[in-house]
C-alpha cells in the first residue's frame, strides 16, 4: 500500500507543468503495520491518541507479523512504516535484514500477553483436547510407530481420540506470514509433538527434521488458511457449528456471546489463567519502532507514551478491556523506560 501511494505521488508530480516548483510535503501521520492480533490494541491506542493529543490519528494496517516486519525492514523513508506490531519476537535474521535496509536502531516494546485459542460456536459442545491430540489432528505427518511417520490419515476428531467429537476436522487459522501461526506451531503443535519420546529425542539428533515434523501443518483441507482477518474467522464459526478457529484471546473475549474457547490440557483460555501461565498456549506481544523516524514524523514519542501509560496497558487500562493480558508492574516499568528513552534493541538480545 505504501509503495502504491508513492507511485501515485510520483505520477502526480510528473504531471505538473514543466518548470513548476513542487514543494516537498513531510508526512504528518505515523504509519503502523503488522500483527492482526496486536491490530485491535494498536488501533484503539491510535484512535485515542488522535482524538486527545493534537496529532493526526496514525494509520494502522493489519499485514501479519512476518509481512509487517518485511515492510518495516525494507527502508526508513517516508514511504516505509515507522512502527510494526508483532505477535512474536523479531528474529535475528529480521534484525539483520533491517540493518541491510539501513535500519540499525530498533526499539522493542513488549506490550503484554495473549493466549492462542481453539474456538468454536457457542451453540456447539465445548471441546476439551490435549496438545498431543491437537497436533495429531493438524500435523502433515504423524507417527506410524516408533521412528516412523505417515501422511496424516485422520479425517474426524474421533479418529484421533475416541473421546473427541465424531465430526470432520475443520480448522480455520492464520497463514504462514502470521505471528499467531508461528506461535501456534511452536507452542501448540510442538507441545503436542514432543509428547512422543522418540520424536522428542530427534531434537538433539536432527533439529531440522524435528522442527519440520512438529511445526508443519497439513494441507489437505483439514486446516484452512483464513488470511489475516480474525474477525472473518469469528463470523464463519458462528455460521458453522462443526468448525474451529485459531486466533488470539482478544477475539474470543470480544465475541464471547457467539463463540467459546476449547479447554487445552484441561485448562480454559481465561484472562487469569493466561496471565499466570497456567494456560499452555500463551505468548508475548510486541511492537517495534524505527528510532531514526522519531523527530521526522510528528507524534511518535507521544504515541509511545500513550501506549505505555497505565491508563492504556495497565491492569485496569482500556486495553485490558479489549482483551490484552497486562504485564506485571516491573515489566511495564521496564518497557515504559525503553519507550521513553528510545533504547535500541541489541542483536544478541533477539537471539
Amino acid at each position: 500500500m505504501f509503495r502504491t501511494r508513492l507511485i501515485a505521488t510520483l505520477l502526480i508530480g510528473a504531471a505538473v507543468t514543466a518548470g513548476a516548483a513542487v514543494p516537498a510535503i513531510a508526512r504528518e501521520q505515523i504509519r503502523i503495520v503488522g500483527s492482526s492480533t496486536v491490530f485491535p490494541f494498536a488501533t484503539t491506542v491510535a484512535e485515542r491518541f488522535g482524538k486527545n493529543s493534537g496529532f493526526k490519528t496514525p494509520v494502522v494496517e493489519s499485514t501479519g507479523s512476518g509481512g509487517g516486519l518485511k515492510l518495516f525492514c525494507a527502508g526508513s523513508g517516508d514511504n516505509d512504516p515507522d512502527i510494526t506490531n508483532a505477535s512474536r519476537r523479531i528474529k535475528p535474521s529480521e534484525v539483520k535484514k533491517c540493518a541491510a535496509g539501513g535500519i540499525d536502531e530498533i526499539v522493542e516494546i513488549k506490550i503484554g500477553y495473549d493466549g492462542i485459542v481453539l474456538a468454536n460456536s457457542a451453540e456447539a459442545p465445548q471441546m476439551s483436547i490435549s496438545l498431543r491430540d491437537l497436533w495429531l489432528a493438524l500435523a502433515r505427518n504423524v507417527p506410524a510407530g516408533p521412528g516412523k511417520t505417515q501422511p496424516n490419515p485422520y479425517k474426524t476428531w474421533a479418529e484421533v481420540n475416541p473421546d473427541l467429537p465424531n465430526v470432520k476436522i475443520e480448522v480455520m487459522g492464520p497463514p504462514p506470514t502470521s505471528g499467531t501461526r508461528d506461535a501456534f506451531a511452536e507452542l501448540a503443535m510442538e507441545g503436542g509433538c514432543k509428547t512422543f519420546d522418540w520424536v522428542k529425542a530427534m531434537k538433539k539428533q536432527d533439529k531440522k527434521a524435528y522442527k519440520a515434523l512438529c511445526h508443519t501443518i497439513r494441507e489437505d483441507g483439514a486446516y484452512i488458511e483464513a488470511g489475516e482477518n480474525d474477525n472473518l474467522i469469528v463470523q464463519k464459526l458462528a455460521a458453522n457449528p462443526d468448525a474451529f478457529g485459531v486466533f488470539g484471546f482478544s477475539f474470543l473475549d470480544q465475541n464471547a456471546d457467539t463463540i467459546q474457547g476449547s479447554l487445552i490440557n484441561g485448562v480454559a483460555p481465561e484472562f487469569e489463567l493466561i496471565s499466570d501461565g497456567s494456560y499452555p498456549v500463551s505468548r508475548s506481544l510486541y511492537f517495534y519502532v524505527k528510532k531514526s523516524r522519531v523527530g521526522k514524523v510528528p507524534g511518535i514519542e507521544q504515541y509511545l507514551a500513550e501506549f505505555t501509560s497505565d491508563k492504556a496497558w495497565g491492569e485496569e487500562g482500556y486495553l485490558a478491556d479489549k482483551g490484552l493480558i497486562p504485564m506485571n508492574d516491573a515489566e511495564r516499568a521496564k518497557y515504559a523506560d525503553v519507550a521513553r528513552n528510545l533504547v535500541p534493541l541489541k542483536l544478541e538480545a533477539a537471539q
